[in-house]
């Protein structure tokens, strides 16, 4: 019996249908990719695309929470703002995908291939030793020595557990006459001069981005225009 199934946007337009024997979602899709469809934040929430073969699809801000992409081929597929949350990508191969910023918060990769060509999953960070980062505070920029652990997931903002104050400028780079500055999130978390803050509760998992922790950017740059 032949079945069609459509795909459809986060926004409920329709990307793309497919009809044939005995259909399913992991089918349709692999026929989009072959059609160069655009599935651009294509709706694909819990759909079962085990064993699929996604290379080279471009999945940039689709939809993919909860989904199973067991032992999918994602390799060279675009898959930058998706929403791969509690997604099980086990033994998925990653290699070469653009993950830079997907939410990966909660999602199963255990044994995927993670090669170096994966853009945005390699630590923005250095995984070892201290080294200079850069927080937004209201309107003034913090120059911190990061020196307790630290993590990355597929964005350019780290986390980590321990920081030293070592200035506090206006946006053009100019020392401040203040001594220390209030965090934007936590009015109570306070950066001062020469002195170390640091939370007792880091989250260790990478993926969770937002989580507890001390929020910078390596760039200075990038501070100014968070």
């Amino acid at each position: 019996m032949k079945t069609t199934i459509e795909i459809k946007s986060v926004l409920g337009s329709l990307l793309f249908s497919y009809e044939c024997e005995n259909n399913t979602i992991a089918k349709t899709v692999k026929n989009a990719i072959e059609c160069y469809a655009n599935l651009r934040y294509a709706n694909l929430r819990d759909a079962n695309l085990r064993y699929a073969n996604l290379r080279g699809a471009n999945l940039s801000g689709a939809d993919l929470r909860d989904a199973n992409l067991r032992y999918a081929d994602l390799s060279d597929a675009d898959l930058s703002d998706a929403n791969l949350s509690d997604a099980n990508l086990s033994y998925a191969d990653l290699s070469d995908a653009n993950l830079s910023y997907a939410n990966l918060r909660g999602a199963n990769l255990s044994g995927a291939d993670l090669r170096e060509g994966t853009v945005f999953l390699l630590s923005q960070c250095p995984s070892e030793g201290s080294f200079i980062g850069w927080k937004k505070c209201g309107i003034y920029i913090v120059k911190l020595l990061i020196t307790g652990k630290r993590s990355s997931a597929t964005t350019l903002k780290c986390r980590c557990s321990e920081v030293k104050t070592l200035e506090i400028q206006e946006k053009d780079g100019t020392i401040c006459d203040i001594n220390s500055v209030a965090s934007d999130r936590d009015s109570d978390f306070v950066y001062k001069v020469g002195e170390i803050s640091k939370v007792d509760d880091f989250d260790e998992n990478k993926w969770n981005e937002c989580s507890t922790g001390i929020h910078f950017f390596i760039s200075r740059e990038m501070a100014v225009k968070y």
